[in-house]
């Protein structure tokens, strides 16, 4: 007889998976009573302690300022959120419509406007947001956080300079209107259209 086959052997197996699932079981149900000790609390809340916003650590944020900055932030993201989605669903459909054999420049170009308008929304609710927590700080504070936020959005010049240490070639853009891109790229596909047979 096949040793693989035999009953001792596959009583054997059975007698250790059903140790294993008891094994599983037990963990899973100390896990979901266990009451931690009190070392595992202190470390906790010394973790959340250290996790302190990069604001409070710029700014030396009080406790009461700490609290009013998290309340502005919720509500600010709260309140841009419709546009992002606006913008991610209007981004989807300008893609659609690039990828395509022929696409529609006056279709693209009122993408691109909405997709403006969306923007120009969400940096008019940022400039306020920005007042807001101007007002949470004290002066002294206010100078510091019109350093960090200049320096947060500051950050295509950390792109410039990342291209530049990569080697990568940036070429600057001439200075042209937003208008007058447009125009010209909608010149392109006329052009291209002329120049096929």
């Amino acid at each position: 007889m096949d040793f693989l086959s035999s009953k001792r052997f596959i009583s054997i197996i059975l007698t250790i998976l059903v140790a294993l699932n008891l094994v599983l079981l037990g963990t899973l149900w100390w896990q979901n009573n266990h009451v931690p000790q009190k070392s595992e609390k202190v470390t906790k809340v010394l973790k959340n302690k250290n996790k302190q916003s990069f604001f409070e650590k710029e700014l030396h944020l009080t406790d009461e300022q700490s609290k009013q900055f998290n309340a502005l932030r919720r509500r600010h993201f709260q309140g841009t959120l419709p546009s992002l989605v606006a913008i991610s669903g209007l981004k989807r459909q300008l893609i659609q419509e690039a990828v395509k054999a022929e696409p529609d420049t006056s279709t693209i170009k009122t993408l691109a406007e909405r997709i403006g308008s969306q923007q120009a929304v969400i940096e008019y609710r940022l400039a306020w947001h920005f007042n807001s927590l101007s007002k949470v700080c004290t002066p002294e504070q206010r100078d510091s956080l019109q350093k960090v936020l200049e320096k947060v959005t500051a950050k295509p010049l950390k792109l410039k300079r990342r291209l530049l240490l990569k080697r990568i070639r940036f070429t600057p853009v001439k200075e042209e209107s937003t208008q007058q891109q447009i125009e010209k790229n909608d010149k392109e596909p006329e052009k291209k259209s002329e120049a096929s047979p």
